[in-house]
């Protein structure tokens, strides 16, 4: 019965972008309640439901939910009309026509990109352009782009509309959990303005990095093998992916607003121009927030110390996970 009402949703949503013509190079304005602090429920059309983005890309499926691999038969690269229209990212095969009703395969192509992170596949040598994007549920996709700019415009485009759009998540207490499990995200829109958005994900950050010292503080003994390992394996990872989504959303936010622009076009340029900020929203190794220093400052000296000696070895076998995310 949901998974109907989630089909009838998205053709809805789908249908009514007919109401206007597309153009490849065009983004509507990201209007939002700024210092009013009206949610956008308020709003007589939702802002999520605006079109960000549209343009063909080339499709290849490499993990499905949780981070599973995806079968071999079914990794094959697909070209899509792609069009991002709120937080959710359809792929339509050929290119879109007002006319042309929501197929049941354009439904299951369909990506919903709420608590998702989009990233430039640096290392994935194969194919020139290519982006990789993590779903909420851990899905992993390649996108082929057409050109580096291309490329560029969709990976700022995904982020800023998840960042500006997810909404805060459940109540986790991943600490204490015996089994590992990552927590369900809302795939809602956010009601927070946009300032409450920042602050939201700001606090995750201050939570996830916190975990995440405390986590590498007492790493696993060398001899522990099996469930024990994986499990904190499995922690590290999660919450080093969070840490770097949270900070990303809360760095193109922020950019945002200092550039005080809705039109996408524009804060692109802006973004690409200042160079603080160049590799906010695509690299997996993000450096540390301010935030997260903060968080962890309060820690004895001793604790620092160890870690920091016990996170390097993990830092870089974290960044060859991503690695092997988009390579193979």
């Amino acid at each position: 019965m949901r998974q109907d009402t989630d089909e009838e949703e998205l053709r809805k949503s789908f249908s009514e972008l007919g109401d206007s013509p597309l153009d490849s190079d065009a983004s509507r304005p990201m209007k939002r309640v700024g210092s009013s602090r009206k949610p956008l429920s308020d709003r007589m059309e939702p802002t999520g439901m605006l079109l960000y983005k549209n343009g063909f890309l080339v499709r290849k499926v490499h993990a499905d939910s949780d981070g599973k691999r995806t079968p071999r038969g079914k990794r094959g690269w697909k070209t899509f009309y792609a069009i991002l229209k709120g937080l959710i990212l359809y792929l339509q095969k050929g290119e879109y026509r007002p006319d042309k009703q929501l197929s049941d395969e354009d439904l299951k192509n369909a990506v919903s990109i709420h608590h998702s992170l989009a990233m430039k596949a640096s290392d994935y040598s194969k194919r020139p352009n290519v982006f990789y994007l993590r779903t909420a549920d851990w899905r992993v996709y390649l996108f082929q782009a057409p050109n580096a700019e291309q490329m560029q415009s969709w990976i700022t485009r995904i982020n800023t509309v998840a960042a500006m759009f997810s909404s805060p998540p459940f109540p986790a207490a991943i600490g204490s959990q015996k089994k590992f499990s990552r927590p369900l995200l809302p795939g809602t829109m956010s009601k927070l303005s946009e300032e409450e958005q920042i602050r939201s994900h700001e606090a995750r950050i201050r939570a996830v990095s916190t975990d995440l010292a405390e986590l590498r503080s007492f790493p696993p003994d060398r001899k522990v093998r099996g469930r024990e390992l994986e499990e904190y394996r499995l922690r590290d990872e999660y919450l080093d992916f969070e840490k770097t989504r949270y900070g990303t959303y809360v760095m193109l936010l922020r950019a945002k607003i200092r550039s005080g622009e809705e039109d996408l076009s524009v804060f692109e340029s802006l973004l690409l121009e200042d160079s603080s900020l160049q590799r906010a929203h695509s690299s997996p190794t993000l450096q540390d927030s301010s935030l997260a220093s903060q968080a962890s400052s309060s820690r004895g000296t001793s604790s620092k110390a160890s870690a920091c000696s016990s996170s390097r070895p993990r830092q870089e076998g974290q960044r060859n996970s991503y690695r092997q995310a988009v390579k193979k």
